[in-house]
């Protein structure tokens, strides 16, 4: 798995900045309201850190990691006062999909997250350790009650691998579509937050020291709007 990873955040970021001045942007919106990005297709890195454009807002962060751990589908209980990129996103009642606590903590979403873990226990060699965040009622659910809200991140697969006679926990994260500048560092730092969890959860449950390790990031779409343009300068 790790072999054919070469790009880290900082080489997607000169990516960025070599498109951004050779003037290679892709138009979004429709015919009344466009706008530009700067985008990256088919996008593949390993995370070895949690940005890559600018640093993360950590205070903000962990109100973010509250409310999601809290598995609450409404915006308005983010800790303190709701971003507008929420509220942009939410139905008139203040209502999403994209609570990623919820997905994969929650019943209602299939218990993700124990289900991935049992996985890795009865096997620590499966390929079938998966948190599958999406589902085939978005196609329809991300409009719902006057929502526009359809769920970015699609899965996050875990594997335990070998390295140096020592045991790690890796995983790959599969994003529909990511916005480079402030919603990939929220993100990673989710899927770091859920990596540390787990690997711990797993050295107890196995008796077997479990580090957690790499994760690498695939994307459909990973992005830089018109508005943002600013931090590449």
């Amino acid at each position: 798995m790790t072999e054919h990873i070469e790009l880290n955040t900082n080489d997607i970021r000169n990516i960025f900045l070599d498109k951004y001045k050779n003037g290679e942007f892709r138009t979004i919106g429709n015919e009344v309201q466009q706008s530009r990005t700067v985008e990256i297709q088919n996008a593949h890195f390993e995370v070895d850190k949690p940005w890559i454009i600018r640093e993360p807002n950590y205070e903000y962060y962990k109100r973010e990691q509250e409310w999601y751990l809290s598995k609450s589908l409404n915006v308005r209980d983010i800790p303190g006062d709701t971003p507008k990129m929420w509220l942009a996103c939410a139905d008139k009642d203040g209502f999403i999909n994209s609570n990623y606590g919820w997905c994969i903590f929650s019943e209602e979403n299939g218990s993700q997250y124990e289900s991935c873990k049992n996985k890795l226990i009865a096997d620590n060699h499966t390929r079938e350790a998966i948190m599958i965040y999406n589902r085939p009622s978005m196609q329809t659910d991300y409009n719902k009650n006057g929502m526009h809200d359809f769920m970015c991140c699609q899965n996050v697969q875990y594997f335990i691998n070998e390295r140096n006679n020592k045991k790690y926990l890796d995983c790959i994260v599969n994003f529909r579509s990511c916005d480079a500048v402030f919603g990939f560092n929220n993100d990673s730092l989710f899927a770091s937050f859920v990596l540390n969890k787990l690997a711990d959860e797993l050295s107890k449950e196995l008796n077997d020291m479990i580090i957690s390790g790499k994760i690498f990031w695939n994307c459909g779409s990973l992005h830089i709007y018109e508005r943002h343009f600013k931090f590449l300068t």
